[in-house]
């Protein structure tokens, strides 16, 4: 039987919304469709995307191309403008059913978008799984109220908004007796989870409400997180939750005081560090990942400099490197910018960095006993999400956590 595609581009949130567009498309009948859910963080990301369309127009003639997520969101005229797509459907409007249920009419608009900024409730829908057996992603939150000067995704996502703690739990614990043994909560700025939730709301309150009313769970992983905004209960869940995975990816950007001054980021480069010994303390086991923009406007090679010693100053292990792509309607595209030349070797410096922080870290795991969480194809992750390949009977136990000795 034949069922609608889905092609995710970008975060993981988006990888969550897919799983609920497949699930309403399916009983729209749109077997025949190929849904694209778009990602807008970089320019890159957007031409990608519509590279992706055409690519999909020159294979599958007859299918239906439905184009949603934050770049449908914030350009919908120019996806509308190609001839290859069917329909545009906005962030909001792809998450409810009645959406697909009208695209099943041959007489249904073709751009459905309308403002994101009105949005004011996030609803969480309900979904059994993700085509693997071992990870999935939880939405608690959604959209941004800060304004970073390089970031497009608010315009794409809207006002922040969270979903309750109880429909949170539900969702969880439903995964978990569909044989999920990792789940990880997801969002665009998770650290502001409960701001606009009724009593005293924090992402450190709902992890530990989720590890203490879901026992069965075996790990709880978060997705990146603004380390300014980590509130004390996540530390202290940190520190004493062993369910919750030793592993953070931090929403760093630079490490440059006066670079982050300019994207409007909240924290310092003495915050990112203390945050990070603060964590390391409580947790000694931990690694960070973290988003590194390369070559943002004004970025001399002194301020350069100070982000690839951050790498080291923060004991960072997985580095997100962003050479930086001015977004049309952002502060920063109106910045002086720096050459695209000189952009492309700060990014690959900041690469080299990672890989060799990364190798090192690798190299250090040999002789280790750790459990590892068995995936596909013989693949599996330690607590620290480090790759490790299987061999033997455990190769086929996916959806298993195994303990094993790195070799």
């Amino acid at each position: 039987m034949s069922e609608p595609e889905i092609i995710t581009l970008g975060c993981r949130l988006n990888a969550y919304e897919s799983e609920v567009m497949r699930g309403h498309a399916r009983e729209a009948g749109l077997d025949d469709a190929v849904i694209i859910n778009t990602c807008a963080v970089t320019s890159e990301a957007v031409r990608q995307a519509a590279q992706t369309i055409r690519r999909l127009r020159r294979d599958k003639p007859h299918a239906r191309i439905i184009v949603t997520g934050c770049a449908a969101q914030t350009e919908a005229q120019r996806f509308a403008d190609m001839p290859e797509v069917d329909h545009v459907v906005g962030n909001a409007e792809k998450m409810h059913a009645e959406t697909f249920a009208g695209l099943s009419v041959a007489s249904s608009a073709r751009v459905q978008v309308n403002d994101i900024m009105a949005v004011r409730e996030q609803a969480l829908h309900m979904i059994d799984g993700f085509g693997s057996r071992t990870r999935a992603y939880v939405q608690i939150q959604n959209g941004c109220d800060h304004r970073c000067t390089f970031c497009i995704i608010p315009f794409g996502r809207g006002p922040s908004r969270s979903v309750p703690a109880g429909e949170v739990v539900t969702q969880v614990r439903r995964l978990v007796e569909n044989g999920y043994a990792e789940i990880v909560l997801t969002g665009v700025d998770i650290t502001s989870y409960g701001r606009d939730l009724p009593g005293v709301a924090t992402l450190g309150k709902l992890v530990r409400q989720v590890l203490k009313h879901v026992p069965e769970l075996s790990r709880l992983r978060l997705s990146s997180i603004d380390q300014v905004e980590a509130d004390d209960d996540l530390m202290i869940a940190l520190g004493e939750e062993e369910r919750l995975m030793p592993h953070l990816h931090l929403s760093m950007q630079a490490g440059d005081d006066m670079t982050l001054k300019r994207m409007k980021r909240r924290h310092s480069r003495r915050d990112a560090v203390a945050f990070c010994e603060r964590a390391r303390a409580l947790r000694p086991d931990i690694v960070f990942g973290a988003d590194l923009i390369a070559g943002f406007p004004t970025e001399t090679d002194e301020m350069f400099e100070n982000s690839l010693q951050i790498v080291d100053e923060c004991g960072l292990t997985y580095l997100h490197v962003f050479p930086f792509s001015p977004r049309q309607g952002t502060p920063a595209a109106r910045m002086p910018q720096v050459r695209g030349t000189v952009i492309k070797k700060r990014a690959a410096a900041l690469r080299a960095k990672g890989e060799a922080v990364l190798a090192s870290y690798l190299s250090q795991q040999q002789g280790r006993v750790v459990d590892v969480l068995i995936e596909s194809d013989g693949k599996g992750r330690t607590p620290q999400f480090a790759g490790v390949e299987m061999r033997g009977e455990c190769a086929d136990a996916a959806g298993r956590i195994v303990r094993t000795r790195i070799l």
